[in-house]
């Protein structure tokens, strides 16, 4: 299957609070060929945990029906190491692991990552919310 978005944490957040910026990624979810890695989906359980969100069965089914669910692999955890200093060396920017993982994962589906984490915003690549 071929991939044109990968949706992180923040489009997740968007999307279900139905912000503006929600819009825009539901207008990505509509269109499909949408991708979802593993290491998001524990970010957003971290989040709906820590707000007390009691929607989490039901969005998490909308994600997995909606969107492909990525495995985290060898192939992706070694690349995705090494993005995160590169990244980090090049723009003295705070670029976490997790942001590296979702961003190695698009670039493995030849995709966009769909953000508004301002930890991609100087970065290629990304639909910046």
């Amino acid at each position: 299957m071929s991939y044109k978005y990968v949706l992180d944490t923040f489009a997740w957040v968007e999307y279900f609070r139905g912000t503006q910026k929600g819009e825009t990624v539901k207008k990505c979810v509509e269109e499909g060929a949408c991708a979802t890695p593993t290491i998001v989906i524990a970010e957003l359980s971290d989040v709906y945990e820590r707000e007390k969100n009691k929607y989490w069965e039901r969005d998490l089914a909308f994600i997995i029906y909606k969107t492909t669910i990525v495995n985290l692999d060898q192939n992706i955890a070694t690349k995705a190491g090494k993005m995160k200093n590169a990244i980090r060396k090049k723009h003295k920017a705070k670029f976490g692991l997790a942001d590296a993982i979702i961003l190695t994962t698009a670039q493995e589906l030849e995709a966009k990552v769909v953000t508004g984490d301002t930890h991609f915003e100087k970065l290629t690549g990304i639909v910046f919310l």
